[in-house]
């Protein structure tokens, strides 16, 4: 598993609303792909939701559903493209810039990561997930800071305090005492037992 992916687990993804959808009869549509999904069946699932964007290509719920599902299928550059597209046709939705910050930040693009939340926050200054992620973003920014620091100077006694919040705040081992200042991959949390959709 790369070292990013357990941060990535831990940043929460959006869930675009079906309010976007205009009736009620084109939910129905949407749930034999989100079932297929929760079993993870992506073939299956990437194919219903295909089959379906080729009648309505502009969809965005179906189309945010296509993203999710190359993203929990191991297709991370693919599913970044989805969201990429969905943003520059919808760039009113915060949804997709929260996911892709996702993807993003598992890839260890904190700043790429930064700029997509605040998209998604200046659209919708109410989406509390994206407030959320956007702290994680900064406190893994901040992290590479005081390791910058402490690698600069290392007997600087302002800096190990601040390392050790960070590894408790990321759930990272401590270092044992004398040992070579942590790298960043030191720092990153295991995966929790489940994403939050």
């Amino acid at each position: 598993m790369p070292p990013t992916l357990g941060f990535c687990r831990r940043m929460r993804l959006g869930v675009l609303a079906l309010a976007l959808v205009t009736g009620a009869a084109l939910a129905d549509e949407y749930t034999p792909v989100t079932e297929l999904m929760r079993n993870g069946q992506w073939a299956q699932a990437m194919a219903r939701a295909q089959q379906y964007l080729v009648t309505k290509p502009r969809d965005p719920q179906m189309r945010f559903l296509k993203g999710l599902i190359e993203q929990d299928s191991g297709k991370p550059q693919d599913a970044i493209a989805t969201y990429n597209t969905l943003i520059s046709d919808y760039p009113e939705l915060p949804e997709p810039y929260n996911n892709v910050a996702v993807l993003y930040a598992a890839q260890g693009q904190y700043d790429k990561a930064r700029a997509a939340l605040e998209m998604a926050i200046r659209t919708s200054s109410q989406y509390a997930i994206a407030h959320e992620n956007l702290g994680d973003v900064y406190a893994r920014l901040a992290n590479q800071s005081y390791l910058q620091a402490q690698r600069l100077e290392a007997a600087n006694p302002t800096v190990a305090p601040k390392l050790t919040l960070m590894r408790q705040l990321f759930g990272g081992p401590l270092p044992a005492r004398g040992s070579a200042p942590p790298t960043d991959k030191a720092l990153l949390p295991s995966p929790p037992a489940s994403a939050s959709r």
